[in-house]
């Protein structure tokens, strides 16, 4: 199986709410990484985020675009959407674009990691501007926290 073919698969679990298939992407201690939900780590972990994803969205469609792997390494752009259950946007269509980070291991997901813009979701469900800036803030500030991020906050930078 190539790269492609695993990115569609791994698509088609989410949309399916397929944890099974979810897990059979990844490797039995992979890691997804969601940049809303943290890191999960193996079958148990991969349930329990696409339980998180399905608590408040439904209907998921997930596309990836120009997909490129060497090896032990993948990255692609993607559009993703979902149909809110949250109730101040109850049933509208939210979608964003992102661009994926995939270690790979014998043709398996080892570590799936996102980036996104946040705040592009969020303000589609009408979440209150206080709310959006409390989870951009604790996001901005666990950044800042990462070890691999000491260098560039740093009083030398």
């Amino acid at each position: 199986m190539d790269f492609e073919q695993l990115l569609t698969r791994l698509a088609k679990a989410i949309e399916a709410r397929d944890a099974q298939a979810l897990a059979d992407c990844f490797t039995p201690d992979g890691i997804y990484e969601d940049y809303f939900f943290g890191p999960k780590r193996g079958p148990q972990g991969l349930r329990e985020m696409l339980d998180h994803f399905y608590a408040g969205a439904q209907n998921f469609r997930w596309e990836f675009l120009q997909p490129v792997s060497s090896g032990d390494l993948g990255y692609a752009s993607y559009r993703f959407s979902y149909e809110s259950l949250q109730p101040q946007s109850l049933g509208r269509r939210v979608g964003f674009d992102g661009i994926s980070c995939i270690k790979l291991s014998d043709g398996l997901i080892s570590h799936y990691r996102e980036v996104f813009d946040r705040s592009m979701a969020l303000v589609q469900q009408d979440f209150a501007p206080e709310r959006i800036a409390k989870i951009v803030s604790g996001h901005a500030g666990a950044l800042r926290q990462n070890p691999e991020w000491a260098a560039h906050f740093s009083s030398k930078a």
